[in-house]
């Protein structure tokens, strides 16, 4: 049942992909915004408290929820399952951003692509060059192909007999780790440490998945090489691989207020433009279709066994 509800899932997030703003997460956001208020007196231990009363009812519905209608119809639970996942997933919206970042790129819009690329990283991108749009929004897309898709898909399956409880579970600890991050004080480092520890299988899991859909050997040496250069370290794993996968070079630096702003280099090759943003969306589609072929093949060996 975990194959047919991610296929059904993510057919569902392809046809009808969720638009921003979204409903629930701006309702999660203002829960965790007063949680942080109410909990943040700089301390490691109300940042784990806040934490745990973030995520734990979640799941404690998730799941269930889940239970209580496959008392009634497996059927039932099949759908929340599906409807939860679809809610969880959110790449088709983001792929979507940078579809059109290549589009205004192309067309040689350049401030347009620049408060495009504002927009949707939430950073200054005012002064960025052609190059440096480009670097960047691949950088974008591959990081947010792990933490709306891959590591969404990895945790529901892998929890799939709790029902969602997987998918919910990541997509809280990528929130909160998001949301909290720069918080005062050590009120954020379990929400951050949490996240790393949810997030290392998933992020070396895509890492791989992008050498098998690019180039084998030079993901793989980036990834050896260049990943550990880089602040977030599964952000890190996942760029570096997906930068030698593409044979494209991204970090570097950036210009922010008219200084140059210094990151390590990922990668190997040519420097990116537009066509290579449309390229590493269409890698990570077809990243998308191995676990989908691998999960068929499980599913397939059940049978046959």
């Amino acid at each position: 049942m975990a194959f047919f509800s991610v296929l059904a899932a993510v057919a569902l997030e392809h046809l009808r992909p969720l638009r921003q703003p979204l409903p629930h997460y701006q309702q999660y956001s203002r829960f965790t915004h007063w949680l942080e208020t109410r909990f943040n007196a700089g301390e490691y231990s109300h940042g784990a408290i806040a934490w745990v009363l973030a995520v734990v009812p979640l799941l404690a519905v998730a799941g269930m929820v889940h239970f209580l209608l496959d008392a009634v119809s497996p059927i039932l639970a099949w759908a929340w399952n599906v409807a939860v996942l679809y809610l969880t997933l959110g790449f088709k919206y983001f792929s979507e951003d940078a579809e059109r970042i290549a589009r205004v790129l192309r067309a040689g819009e350049i401030d347009a692509a620049r408060g495009h690329l504002d927009a949707w990283r939430g950073g200054d991108a005012s002064q960025f060059s052609p190059e440096e749009i480009a670097r960047v929004t691949v950088e974008r897309v591959m990081e947010a192909s792990n933490r709306q898709m891959f590591g969404v898909l990895f945790w529901f399956v892998l929890l799939v007999p709790l029902g969602p409880v997987g998918a919910v579970l990541y997509r809280a600890a990528s929130i909160l780790s998001r949301r909290w991050e720069g918080s005062r004080g050590h009120f954020s480092a379990f929400a951050q440490r949490a996240f790393h520890l949810v997030n290392w299988v998933p992020a070396r899991l895509v890492a791989l998945t992008y050498a098998i859909a690019g180039n084998f050997e030079d993901a793989m040496y980036c990834w050896r090489t260049q990943a550990a250069t880089w602040p977030d370290a599964e952000e890190g794993v996942v760029i570096a691989a997906g930068a030698g996968a593409m044979g494209v070079k991204l970090g570097q630096s950036v210009t922010v207020g008219g200084e140059a702003v210094w990151r390590p280099e990922l990668g190997t090759g040519q420097a990116p433009d537009h066509d290579c943003i449309d390229s590493a969306i269409s890698m990570i589609w077809r990243g998308l279709v191995i676990w989908l072929v691998a999960g068929l093949l499980v599913v397939v060996a059940g049978w046959v066994g």
